[in-house]
């Protein structure tokens, strides 16, 4: 019986029964699949990228806002053909996780890929805090709607977004495939929702009968009084600023090229027929939901509630039974599909740590398969940094779109650079385009980044400056202390191996005459050394007495006992001390066995303070001593007892 036994049947009920590392290749998603898990987050976006244009141009321009969200959401579209461009070159070229951090790191050097990793890592953990608490005000609104302004589920905003991490968290720990499995159909549900929102909504107002959403309801956000000057008075600070915040509608884009070692073979082809098909889907719906603002005037509210497409779907549909209905469908499934999209991180995430932690960057931890073939610990990691951004920012997407697209058109900036340089450096076809098409990328999303963290940066955008330096320097200093470990570890002098000592001696570290210790003694003679001695050290005296006393009675060893004086009470000094006495003359080797009595229930545990470690880091760092900390299973020999049987050794 074995110490993890028991929370090993835990996790094989929790997660199901464990995969063979040959079956990595079965977890792989198909093109349909990929778009529903990969595309749920971009796809997702288009639910509140509009909204947030509005939130910026509607303070300052009032109704004027609704015509001047047509011309920033042509733009949003200009930006979306320029990166799906660039990122299908990325999936062409780079066919392995990592998207724009292989393309910096290719073309750059690892250091300068160090600006890409923290730009995704930092949008992964945003994406998850920010996709849950949008889907729970989707939740929210919908209950706002229908329940007539009820807005009683307001104080669950909060505990629902953890819960759903959670689940999130625990549906990816059960594998690629069943995620997918889990994860696909909401985003086709929500692309049928909002294209029978449009549908429906065209043939209305094609027969004048689509009204328009009350600008003066409560909790609206204020009307601003336009001017004459430029744009119906908004200067070009505010159109910049709306239209960085309609970059939020761009967000995932890059969540094909992150995890494209999810896809099938030829990798490379499916996820770029999947970018361009998950690019096309984002456009519909982007500038369905800006037009369908522009006509119906559906205006933010200040707390978020109702959203913006909410109120286009109550205005398209109308409040009978049947629009209710419909209501609940579209509300349910932008829900579905913005928790969904919260799922995209648990996919790259673990994928792009697990590749950068192969660079020594991060943790090798990060690049271990867990029961699930899936990389357990990035999920884990994932989780408990986007739990924490979500109670410090109370789940409220205001806040958090503040850090969103900081990070990931951090990402796109460096994928377009680092494909100029990369088709600079080469004579191809159509290169000149190429080059154009991601300088331009690269141009434009280093803007949207400029004026998100100087609009923004009171805003909690502050916080993703700061952190994206300290993240890069951390990164680096990992990767320099792997660098100074190696370079010390992995020097190997010819003949390294061969003994310098001419004697060795074993000293077995005694408690009580038991099992364990008998165990740890009989693996002492095994070693064939020159001397076997048995250690007490006397920190109790009287203790120390009878042990002497039961170990010159018995005939379970031969093995002398020395009892060695410890009035100070300092175990690990007199160790030490000790160990250093016997290797001094620099001829002898000694080897310290530590037995460790091995507990599984928790009262065991409890019971038993085991000391082994604590030994072993006292004598690991001296010279010409070894120790070895020696197992017994404890319980295991209780269990015999109970059973009638003799306890035995092994």
């Amino acid at each position: 019986m074995t110490l993890d036994r028991p929370m090993y049947r835990v996790k094989r009920r929790l997660l199901g029964k464990p995969l063979t590392t040959e079956r990595v290749s079965e977890e792989k998603l198909g093109n349909r699949t990929a778009l529903g898990v990969l595309a749920s987050d971009c796809i997702s976006s288009s639910a509140y990228g509009s909204e947030e244009m509005l939130r910026v141009l509607v303070p300052v321009v009032g109704a004027a806002a609704f015509t001047m969200v047509m011309p920033v959401t042509g733009a949003i579209l200009l930006v979306l053909l320029l990166l799906t461009l660039c990122y299908s070159d990325v999936v062409t070229i780079y066919t392995r996780a990592g998207g724009s951090y292989v393309v910096a790191r290719e073309n750059f050097g690892p250091d300068v890929a160090q600006v890409a990793a923290v730009a995704l890592l930092v949008d992964y953990i945003v994406t998850v805090a920010v996709q849950v608490s949008a889907g729970t005000n989707a939740l929210i609104s919908l209950a706002h709607l229908v329940g007539n302004g009820w807005t009683g589920l307001d104080h669950l905003q909060l505990p629902v977004s953890v819960m759903v991490i959670v689940l999130l968290a625990y549906g990816n720990l059960r594998g690629v495939r069943e995620a997918g499995r889990m994860f696909a159909l909401p985003a086709y549900l929500f692309m049928a929702a909002i294209g029978l929102v449009l549908l429906v909504a065209a043939v209305r107002g094609l027969t004048g009968e689509l009204p328009h959403a009350d600008l003066e309801a409560p909790g609206v956000v204020p009307l601003g009084t336009p001017g004459d000057g430029w744009l119906y008075g908004a200067s070009l600070f505010i159109v910049l600023r709306s239209f960085a915040n309609g970059g939020s509608s761009l967000t995932g884009l890059e969540a094909i090229s992150n995890g494209i070692s999810a896809f099938r073979e030829p990798q490379g082809r499916n996820a770029r027929r999947t970018l361009v098909a998950m690019s096309c889907a984002l456009a519909v719906l982007v500038l369905g939901v800006s037009t369908l603002a522009h006509y119906t005037h559906a205006v933010p509210y200040t707390d978020g509630t109702p959203t913006v497409i909410a109120q286009e779907a109550r205005l398209a549909f109308g409040n009978g039974t049947a629009g209710t209905i419909g209501l609940v469908f579209v509300q349910l499934a932008t829900a579905l599909v913005l928790y969904t999209g919260a799922n995209t991180p648990f996919t790259g995430f673990p994928f792009l740590a697990s590749f950068v932690a192969e660079d020594r960057f991060l943790p090798r931890l990060l690049t271990r398969r867990g029961h699930r073939l899936a990389f357990s610990n990035g999920i884990i990691a994932l989780t408990a940094l986007s739990l924490a951004l979500l109670l410090v920012t109370g789940a409220s997407v205001a806040k958090l779109v503040a850090l969103y697209a900081i990070g990931v058109f951090t990402a796109f900036t460096m994928a377009g650079s680092g494909l100029t340089a990369y088709h600079l450096r080469r004579r191809e076809p159509l290169r000149r385009v190429k080059i154009t098409v991601n300088t331009l990328a690269a141009i434009i999303s280093a803007a949207v980044v400029l004026i998100f963290a100087i609009t923004k940066f009171t805003e909690g955008a502050w916080l993703v400056v700061v952190v994206f330096p300290l993240g890069v320097w951390a990164l680096i200093r990992i990767n320099r202390e792997y660098r100074h470990e190696a370079a010390a570890l992995q020097r190997l002098p010819e003949g390294a191996d061969r003994p310098r000592a001419r004697r060795h001696q074993v000293f077995v570290l005694v408690e009580t005459l038991d099992l364990a210790t008998l165990k740890a003694l009989r693996y002492a003679h095994e070693l064939r050394s020159d001397r076997v001695q048995a250690v007490h050290f006397a920190i109790d005296e009287a203790h120390a007495r009878r042990l002497s006393a039961v170990w010159e009675s018995t005939s379970a060893t031969s093995v002398e006992l020395e009892l060695v004086a410890c009035p100070d009470r300092r175990l690990r000094h007199a160790m030490r001390e000790l160990a250093l006495r016997t290797t001094q003359d620099g001829e002898t080797s000694l080897t310290v066995l530590v037995p460790r009595r091995m507990y599984t229930n928790a009262l065991g545990k409890l019971l038993h303070r085991g000391t082994g470690e604590m030994m072993a880091r006292a004598l690991g760092q001296l010279p010409h001593v070894a120790v070895t900390i020696l197992p017994f299973d404890a319980s295991r020999a209780l269990q015999m007892l109970e059973s009638g049987h003799m306890p035995e050794l092994d």
